[in-house]
Formats: structure tokens, C-alpha cells, sequence
């Protein structure tokens, strides 16, 4: 029986896939997580009980709930990879930079295709954003720090191929001939593009004629949600007086801005954070403010800002079906519910969604063309199906040349065709 010698990897800031190729074949994407509705997903997760246990994708949650949500439940690290300012994070005392967290679930994720397929493999092809930063420079150091990663999860051959130009590659066989396509990758942390000539004959680099994206997609979203209907039930809209002073004052924007971004909550736990929203607390102007905040303090300390989003995320999926939603969690003393419709979210997220189209006409505008040029455009990533980011690519683009593929899987196809090629 042939068995792979390069594996594909598709590390997202939500889900996680790995394909796998030898000379001669593309292996499906194997089963990584037998406790999760799609087993080929992973989900991007890691539970830490203790320093001295781990558990990935559904079993983390499991056991995090199970644990009565003590421990440290870690999401959407991808997004750290460009910022030089985050080093990594402190598991009780045991400190641990964001390669060996990012490290350490790539590991698992080849030991699981080990044991399927039988082999030890020690090349991979990574998938990438088309941009981790807007920054030249941090874009290198953040795949700088993913390969060291890879390298700790004990791979020795290390290779890269943007996601767009991946789901390309799974979309060329669709087309019978020649045409222009724009690829949308729209996924938890980045929005990709890759504007390209695609056919049936074999794909080759000069084809692309540009590579763009923004570090927003829809772990950005759900943020913007946060921000316009969740946040003022947690404290961002309490005003509170500083003993002796006369000005009356607001919670501090870099405390919201942390407040409404899934990947950032956390930060809000540390000790002088804490004492300064102690002090807001102390000095607020009435019983609704203070009651918000120990709102705030029962999410922070409880570590209940995972279930939160959670909420918000099933609300933002709701609202791809119907017209109107509700955010509905409960975590005692909490009781939130909050309605919400697709005119608000659109509303609420036009920051958001403005940089997503921003990043969409530079890729056009550097390709040397115009959406009417474009022949066939081809999206992916589960954030491909938000209504409001839809209509904006249908005004642009029309309805007729929106063609949708797989959420979860083009990607992961196409890099196990590169595999291949490489293998």
C-alpha cells in the first residue's frame, strides 16, 4: 500500500485540516478529532488543566467544561503570530513562548496522521494568509515563528503556499477554460485574495498577477457584535468619577478594545488590568454601572469569555439563515439576551467589513484590473457566508459570477496538490 511522504496542513485561527501526498497520490483529509461533527476538523483550540496536561479541538472543550471552566482554554493564537509584543503566555508557573503553543498543537496533529497512516513524516507544506500583517516586516517574522513551530512539532522540511493560491488550486478543475478568477479566502482571522488566470492547464506562479489581504475576518465580526450590542452588559459604557477630580470619565478604549476581541479577552485577567477596573468599579456612578461590572469580573475570572463568543458566533451563524437572531447566554448571576438582525450587525460592522473590501480593491487595483474584469470569482471559509459581506461582493462583482466552494476543505485540497508536487 503507497503511504504519504509530505503532509498538507491547513493551521486556521479556528479550524485546523491535514492532508497528506506521496509521488503518485493526494490522500484525503484524515480523520483528527473523532469527537467533533466533521472529524477531518480540528478545531484551533488547546485546553491547559494544569502545566502538565493538554487537550485539543472537542476533547478541550469537553474537558474544560468538565473542569468547571478552571484551567486555560487557548483560542485563535494564529492571530498572535505578526505581533512582536506577544511572547506567549504563563501555564501556572511554566512559561511558554507562541511557538511551542502553536508547536505543540502541530505536534498532535502529526502524531494523529502518523498513527493513521502508519509512517513518520517529517515534511509539510503550511498553509499561510496571503498577508499575516499589512507590514512587510512583521509578515516575515510571523512565518518566521510558524516554521519554528512546525519545527518543534518535529518537522525537518518546511514549505509555505498562500491559502488563496491553495483554494485556487482545488477550483481549476471546474473551469473548462482559461479564465479570470479572484479567490476569496475569508476564514477566522484573515481575509485572503489571490487574483489570478485559472484553467485546465497545469497551474504555474507567473499566472498570479496579485496577492493581497487584511488580518479581519470573522473572529473580527464577532468582535464588532461584542462591541455594538454585547459590550455595555460587561461595563464599556460605565462612567465613573476618579475620587477628588471633577471630570467624569469613561472606561479606557484599550480596556474595550480588549473586551470585544475573542483572541485578546484574557489579557483583561491580568493583576494590574484587574486592579484598574477594581478602581472603576469602586468609582462608578450608580448600582447599574457597578452591577455590569461585577458582570465583567465574573467573565474575566470565571474565563468565561470562550462560552461568550460562542454565543455571539451561533447568533452571527443565525443571522446567515434569517433575518433576526438572538444572542441568548447564561452563566449565573448572567442572563443575557440580546436581539439582533442583519441590518444592525451590518451596521455595527462596517469598520470591519470596510477594511475587508478596502483589502479586496488594493488586490484588484495592483492586479491591474477592475471587478468587471473579472470572470469568475470563487469564495471560501466559513466567513464567506455572512449576508453583509456577500451583498458587498454581489454589488461589486454581480450574483452570477459568485461561485462558493467547500468552507473547510478547498484549502486543505489545494495544498495537498502542492504536496504532491513537492513530494
Amino acid at each position: 500500500m503507497e503511504r504519504p511522504t509530505v503532509y498538507a496542513i491547513d493551521f486556521g485561527t479556528t479550524n485546523s485540516l491535514l492532508a497528506a501526498a506521496s509521488p503518485h497520490r493526494v490522500f484525503e483529509p484524515i480523520p483528527l478529532d473523532a469527537n467533533a461533527p466533521d472529524p477531518t476538523v480540528l478545531r484551533s483550540v488547546l485546553f491547559f488543566p494544569s502545566a502538565r496536561e493538554v487537550f485539543y479541538g472537542e476533547r478541550a472543550l469537553r474537558e474544560y467544561a468538565a473542569h468547571g471552566m478552571q484551567g486555560r482554554l487557548i483560542r485563535s493564537i494564529k492571530k498572535h503570530l505578526p505581533s512582536r509584543a506577544f511572547i506567549g503566555t504563563r501555564i501556572e508557573e511554566r512559561p511558554m513562548n507562541l511557538e511551542d503553543l502553536i508547536g505543540a498543537f502541530l505536534a498532535v496533529m502529526r502524531r494523529r496522521a502518523n498513527a493513521h497512516f502508519g509512517v513518520d513524516v517529517t515534511r509539510v507544506v503550511l498553509g499561510r494568509p496571503a498577508l499575516f500583517s499589512e507590514v512587510p516586516e512583521d509578515d516575515r517574522f510571523a512565518e518566521y515563528r510558524l516554521e519554528r513551530a512546525a519545527r518543534i512539532a518535529g518537522f525537518e522540511d518546511v514549505s509555505f503556499c498562500p491559502e488563496p493560491v491553495a483554494a485556487a488550486a482545488s477550483f481549476r478543475e471546474r473551469l473548462p477554460e482559461r479564465r479570470l478568477v479572484l479567490v476569496g479566502d475569508f476564514g477566522g482571522g484573515t481575509s485572503d485574495f489571490t487574483c489570478l488566470w485559472l484553467g485546465p492547464e497545469p497551474f504555474d506562479p507567473s499566472h498570479v498577477l496579485a496577492i493581497g489581504g487584511v488580518s479581519v475576518a470573522g473572529d473580527a465580526l464577532d468582535g464588532s457584535i461584542m462591541r455594538a450590542r454585547v459590550a455595555r452588559h460587561f461595563g464599556a459604557e460605565v462612567r465613573y468619577r476618579v475620587p477628588m477630580g471633577a471630570n467624569l470619565l469613561e472606561m479606557p478604549s484599550m480596556l474595550r478594545a480588549r473586551l470585544c476581541s475573542p483572541a485578546d479577552l484574557s489579557i483583561l485577567s491580568a493583576r494590574d488590568v484587574m486592579a484598574h477596573l477594581r478602581d472603576i468599579e469602586r468609582w462608578s456612578l450608580g448600582p447599574d454601572d457597578r452591577r455590569r461590572m461585577e458582570q465583567l469580573f465574573v467573565l474575566i475570572e470565571d474565563a468565561q469569555g470562550f462560552a461568550l463568543f460562542e454565543a455571539i458566533e451561533r447568533a452571527k451563524r443565525e443571522l446567515s439563515r434569517a433575518e433576526r437572531a438572538e444572542i441568548a447566554w447564561r452563566y449565573p448571576p448572567i442572563d443575557l439576551r440580546e436581539p439582533i438582525d442583519r441590518a444592525s450587525f451590518r451596521d455595527g460592522a462596517r469598520r470591519e467589513l470596510g477594511r475587508i473590501l478596502d483589502a479586496l480593491d488594493d488586490t484588484l487595483l495592483r492586479a491591474g484590473v477592475g471587478p468587471r474584469d473579472v470572470d469568475v470569482v470563487c469564495l471560501t471559509g466559513g466567513t464567506a457566508r455572512v449576508p453583509a459581506l456577500a451583498e458587498e461582493l454581489a454589488a461589486r462583482f454581480g450574483e452570477a459570477k459568485l461561485t462558493r466552494a467547500r468552507a473547510f476543505h478547498s484549502v486543505i485540497d489545494g495544498l495537498a496538490r502542492r504536496a504532491q508536487a513537492v513530494a
